[in-house]
């Protein structure tokens, strides 16, 4: 109530003590702008004096302590014309943020559109306001104004069927309008009827899945969990017999969870639930506190054990209790990697959706399992070995102290990947870098024995192995600290956050790289849509509709990218291959580029949100919308995925995964090149 009592004070004593109308303070131009002959776009233009703005659309006063008027349109209907949509407004408009909260807004002009579709051909008289509406600076307000008027429209043939409706209008406006609006007359992307292809054999299937798994086990999710798996052995096993045993039952375990789970979960879910839960915010901090845990736990803080009573009940029941600690081993293996997993995972399990039959995936996801259970196994069993090797000299203290840091330093990655997922902006590729270089620089000078954590042993000679670790913790710390200064590091491309994720924005770093883009009245139209990637030599659209219409404008093909932000091998093939000097020019000058990010969190207007049948889920967020795309179009989850299209959304090329061979990829780009000139 004071906040309201306060805005409406305020509204009248600024709009009492200037004394000014509101010409004095902008000047509005209207135009019609034609889209076809049925549509058209009305142009509101307001022309600001220096030192004053406008609000944007996208203002919301409740977040700027009730401040702020954002025009309102309203239109006198007609039988000669209907509104299609909301209104837009072009451009992105200033973010101010101040005590009273945050701001967006116009200086010096503002173009709002809304489209309408004309029912009749005659010549006839359109009657508009923008109403409501206040321009201020830095000392206050003045307003609100009313501002009313009319305009003919004239020239145009009523549809008999149209093509557009407010669904096709409110998708075109990107974000609610930071748009040019002429993209609605894009026909929507037509559904390309995929030719079914031969059902592969289950033998086949099998052996997809069980490379999709030896893929898997060297992420950053899965390989550290390998020394927790000798670690629990090494307790566990009392006898070389004994842990083999159990190490078959571990591996059982493995196959049985991910079959199982992975079935259940589509089930329930469809793929795109796999794709959210590895960038859900909430399991992504759950991995995150796992992994720390885990670290302090080898780090010597503390040790991770189960309840004395139920130590105490297993060795009572030995059989019963031993098979439920390594089911539960199994288990965690699979929760806390599944960040990692989830999208090979995806792209076994969207078979099951598109088919209604789970018999196939399930085969994809037995080799995919196994080919984790195997190595899994074979570490399980060497705890046998390491029982009877000697203790002294505190060499696997080490190990576990070391393995310690490790565990620090990839559950950035978790913070990283709900970072850029949700666009915080905390996490930025600096600070990843700094932490790192620490750790590495922490455990160089450890290992040469400079520094003591609890249980560890005096280290009285340097061994020649603890030292090339040394050597290579060091030096790898070292190959860290350019990276800060915008240095690539394709060693740990995909972990870290991508160089264009830094604080200013990729504006310092990139050392001045050139675009290759041609400079005129088109580009500049554009350029605040486009994204810079890799070394900030190659702009992106993120926005599919926003790409075809500048293709169409420089009649260029369309390179069609479904990637992610927690996708290693996009940010492998953005950093590696799109910057190599044979794939470079083309991506620069032969085509646009459309960067959908499938796990992107952003939420999609309410009138957007909807039952996917395709996905069997509700969606909701950015990253949906893309990945039901991807879903429908090409049946696969597996990212990146690439296709080169027309702007008619057809395919030029056929879809391809990761490709780093530089060659092949080539190939790739210039197949899409000649299939478009055709």
């Amino acid at each position: 109530m004071k906040n309201l009592i306060f805005f409406l004070f305020s509204i009248l004593f600024c709009y009492t003590a200037t004394g000014q109308g509101m010409e004095d303070f902008i000047k509005w131009q209207i135009t019609v702008e034609k889209i076809d002959d049925s549509h058209a776009n009305l142009v509101f233009t307001g022309k600001i004096i220096d030192g004053y703005h406008i609000f944007s659309l996208k203002h919301d006063p409740a977040k700027a302590d009730g401040t702020g008027l954002v025009p309102q349109f309203d239109f006198k209907k007609s039988p000669n014309f209907k509104i299609v949509g909301k209104p837009f407004e072009i451009g992105k408009p200033i973010k101010h943020i101040d005590d009273l909260g945050t701001s967006f807004f116009f200086e010096k002009k503002a173009v709002f559109k809304q489209q309408i579709e004309v029912l009749t051909k005659d010549e006839f008289s359109l009657d508009f306001g923008i109403n409501f509406f206040q321009l201020c600076n830095a000392d206050g307000c003045v307003g609100p104004f009313d501002f009313e008027s009319k305009i003919k429209v004239k020239g145009f043939i009523p549809a008999e069927n149209s093509i557009l409706t407010p669904q096709d209008t409110v998708e075109a406006q990107a974000a609610e309008g930071d748009v040019d609006s002429k993209q609605t007359v894009a026909k929507p992307l037509e559904k390309k009827q995929v030719k079914k292809k031969e059902k592969d054999s289950n033998f086949v299937i099998f052996i997809a899945g069980f490379l999709a798994g030896l893929v898997a086990l060297l992420t950053p999710c899965m390989f550290p969990m390998i020394p927790m798996t000798v670690t629990f052995f090494t307790k566990q096993s009392k006898t070389r017999r004994e842990g083999i045993f159990k190490a078959l039952v571990y591996g059982a375990s493995i196959i049985l969870i991910y079959v199982t789970f992975g079935v259940i979960f589509t089930a329930a879910t469809g793929p795109l639930g796999l794709n959210d839960l590895s960038t859900n915010v909430w399991m992504n901090l759950i991995f995150f506190g796992i992994f720390v845990l885990f670290a302090f736990s080898f780090l010597g803080a503390f040790e991770i054990q189960l309840p004395s009573s139920w130590v105490n009940k297993m060795d009572q029941q030995a059989d019963k209790g031993g098979y439920l600690g390594i089911f539960f081993m199994a288990f965690t293996l699979g929760l806390v990697s599944f960040s990692c997993t989830g999208p090979i995972i995806g792209s076994l399990l969207v078979e099951a959706a598109t088919s209604g039959s789970y018999f196939t995936p399930a085969i994809g996801m037995t080799g995919f399992s196994l080919a984790l259970a195997i190595p899994f196994t074979l570490f399980a069993i060497f705890p046998g070995w390491l029982n009877s090797l000697p203790q002294s000299g505190g060499w696997l203290n080490s190990v576990k102290v070391v393995l310690g840091l490790v565990e620090l330093a990839l559950a950035l990655k978790f913070l990283s990947s709900v970072d850029l997922a949700y666009h915080w902006g905390i996490l930025s590729r600096e600070w990843f870098v700094a932490i790192w270089f620490v750790l590495f620089l922490i455990m160089g000078i450890y290992l040469l024995g400079k520094l003591r954590f609890s249980h560890d042993s005096p280290l009285e000679k340097l061994s020649v192995t603890r030292f090339m670790f040394a050597l290579f913790a060091l030096v790898f710390a070292v190959y860290l600290l350019p990276g800060m200064f915008g240095a690539p590091l394709k060693l740990i491309d995909g972990i870290a956050p991508p160089r264009t994720h830094s604080e200013d924005n990729f504006r310092y770093v990139n050392g001045g790289l050139e675009t290759g883009m041609v400079k005129d009245s088109i580009s500049e139209k554009y350029m605040a849509e486009m994204h810079p990637v890799g070394d900030g030599s190659i702009l992106v659209f993120h926005d599919l509709k926003l790409a075809t219409e500048y293709a169409k404008a420089k009649n260029l093909p369309i390179l069609l990218d479904f990637t992610g932000h927690a996708c290693q091998n996009c940010r492998k093939t953005e950093s590696s291959v799109w910057t190599n000097d044979e794939i470079r020019p083309l991506l620069q000058t032969k085509f646009v580029i459309a960067s959908l990010y499938c796990d992107d969190r952003t939420p999609l207007p309410a009138s957007e949100v909807r039952y996917s049948e395709i996905a069997k889920r509700q969606i909701k967020n950015v990253g949906n919308k893309w990945a039901e795309m991807q879903i429908e179009k090409y049946n696969s989850f597996q990212q990146p995925l690439y296709v080169v299209i027309d702007h008619e959304g057809n395919d030029l090329t056929e879809a391809i995964g990761y490709t780093p061979d530089i060659n092949s990829y080539k190939s790739f780009l210039m197949k899409g090149i000649k299939a478009f000139k055709k």
